[in-house]
């Protein structure tokens, strides 16, 4: 006998046992139970003798010889790749699986996707780990635009629904920031200049904490007059009260009052009894750890707040709607600054400086990058210096000092004026009256008001810039200046002499050749206005 015709029979033996198997359980399931059904040849006892194997064994044994059978069958058939290979893991799939509620869309590794826009309505969708930083998106984005890189530019966060916009510190976590916003909700990103960021570091603390706002808490302070406070403030962070009246709007009402607030490490307090801090009359009003402070864009139009100095601390849990949100007003900007600028120093401490200094070192290392980097000493140790004889001589008398200066002024404009002339007069040259339209300062036709709201926005600091279209006159321009936490503007015109065009902001005293010479004079020297230009409004797109 043959392999072929033996292995024919084993299978038919093992088909018998299987279907004798399942005869038998089917005798044995009768409600009567006295009909047993017997094999092929009548004979009982051959399948009594069959129940002693298992029933089991048979069914695994056909089985696992059907599988060998469709084994090779499978494994003939081509290889077709998956066209939806996503759908075959719930792990992976985006439709099966859940992502987590509040954040933006995830990427392998645990990337997620921002979206950051600019002043002019553009977007740019940038992919970022879940520990970036607002100061690492911000490089990017420099780096993305081709900008000039500063420690200026900030990360905004905007509730457009409420109308509320802070700036997002250096070491903040824009995922983590993204996360509490509400599903669905208008909430945005901007990328755009803040100035007034570091200015606290920058300029002098009495500008940004007035005296009569300012005391100590601490009795070894008692001594200290207010500079040296303020200074001992920043490098050790004690605890001085910044305090003074602020209007109140009610919860649930459209009423706003006028109490007496002290800030201190602990928390935000009012006075119930006038201007009284004896602690039976303080009481606690707010977390400075569980909540962020926010700028009020369109206070009247949205609160009805009593001036235009309005801001808002917004707890940690209140994701949308005004339910839960602390409106404050105060008299002036400067009051509102100080409030806003010691609350940030309050709740983060010594890592607002780190981030200062960081910015700086950055700054420092990438200056190569792009224009000659401005000088790290102050004015006021700067002195005016004679070299008309053989030796230079310090000018100690302060009238020949402003004498020199205004001599060497005359002489830079005469200077400039001639290497800006062209070689044949013209009464109205074109490379003159259109070559700063090139220059990031100048905006074009836009109109007072978006002027003012565009320096606020990129900080009320002393020397905030920008040269916009007149709109009175056709032909003129208009100089946008920051001094004082107030936004001047300064009409420049036109002028013709001897057939050549100038432009002028006194009457016809000091006369440039364009709005570029006008710009650059007015950097180095502050002429007629209250203070130097220093930084200008820009927009990038992106």
């Amino acid at each position: 006998m043959d392999l072929g015709a033996l292995q024919n029979n084993v299978n038919t033996t093992l088909d018998n046992l299987y279907q004798g198997s399942l005869e038998q359980e089917r005798a044995r399931s009768l409600p009567n139970g006295n009909a047993f059904p017997l094999n092929e040849r009548g004979d009982k006892a051959d399948v009594l003798a069959g129940s002693d194997m298992k029933r089991s064994q048979p069914l695994l044994i056909h089985m696992n010889r059907k599988l060998k059978e469709e084994e090779p069958r499978a494994s003939s058939l081509p290889s077709i790749p998956n066209p939806f290979p996503e759908l075959c893991s719930p792990s992976n799939s985006p439709i099966l699986s859940s992502p987590t509620a509040g954040q933006g869309p995830q990427r392998e590794g645990g990337s997620h996707v921002v979206k950051v826009f600019s002043e002019d309505g553009t977007c740019r969708s940038v992919e970022v780990t879940a520990g970036a930083t607002a100061r690492h998106v911000c490089e990017m984005l420099v780096q993305k635009t081709h900008a000039l890189h500063d420690d200026s530019w900030s990360l905004v966060e905007l509730h457009q629904h409420l109308a509320l916009e802070r700036c997002l510190e250096d070491h903040e976590s824009v995922v983590e920031v993204q996360s509490t916003w509400p599903v669905g909700g208008d909430c945005k990103f901007f990328f755009r200049k803040n100035f007034a960021k570091y200015e606290l570091f920058k300029s002098s603390p009495q500008s940004l904490f007035p005296e009569v706002m300012v005391s100590s808490c601490l009795d070894a302070n008692k001594g200290m007059s207010h500079s040296e406070l303020i200074q001992n403030f920043l490098n050790s962070g004690s605890c001085p009260e910044i305090q003074g009246f602020l209007h109140l709007k009610e919860a649930g009402r459209k009423v706003w009052k006028r109490f007496y607030f002290s800030l201190r490490r602990s928390g935000l307090y009012y006075s119930t009894k006038g201007t009284s801090k004896d602690p039976r009359h303080l009481q606690y009003f707010a977390d400075l750890n569980e909540s962020n402070i926010y700028y009020i864009t369109q206070g009247k139009k949205y609160y009805g707040t009593p001036t235009e100095y309005s801001f808002c601390i917004k707890p940690y849990k209140v994701r949308s709607g005004t339910k839960g949100l602390k409106l404050f007003c105060s008299e002036e900007e400067q009051s509102r600054t100080c409030w806003m600028a010691a609350f940030r120093l309050f709740k983060y401490g010594v890592q607002l400086y780190r981030n200062y200094q960081q910015s700086q070192s950055r700054h420092s290392q990438l200056a190569w990058i792009g224009t000659t980097p401005l000088r790290s000493v102050s004015d006021n140790t700067l002195v005016a210096m004679d070299f008309s004889g053989c030796t230079g001589r310090v000018i100690e008398n302060p009238n020949e000092a402003l004498t020199a200066a205004l001599e060497e002024a005359q002489a830079w404009r005469k200077k400039t004026s001639h290497r800006y002339s062209l070689p044949t007069p013209c009464q109205s040259s074109p490379l003159s009256t259109a070559i700063h339209r090139t220059q990031p300062w100048f905006h074009g036709r836009i109109s007072r008001e978006d002027s003012q709201r565009l320096i606020i926005q990129q900080g009320l600091v002393d020397g905030v810039f920008l040269v916009r279209d007149s709109q009175r006159n056709p032909k003129g321009f208009v100089l946008s200046l920051c001094h004082l936490q107030k936004v001047k503007h300064y009409l420049i015109l036109p002028s013709e002499e001897e057939g050549r065009l100038y432009f002028t902001m006194d009457d016809g005293q000091t006369r440039f050749t364009d709005l570029i010479q006008l710009v650059e004079f007015h950097q180095i020297n502050r002429g007629i206005l209250p203070c130097k230009l220093r930084h200008y409004c820009t927009c990038v797109a992106l």
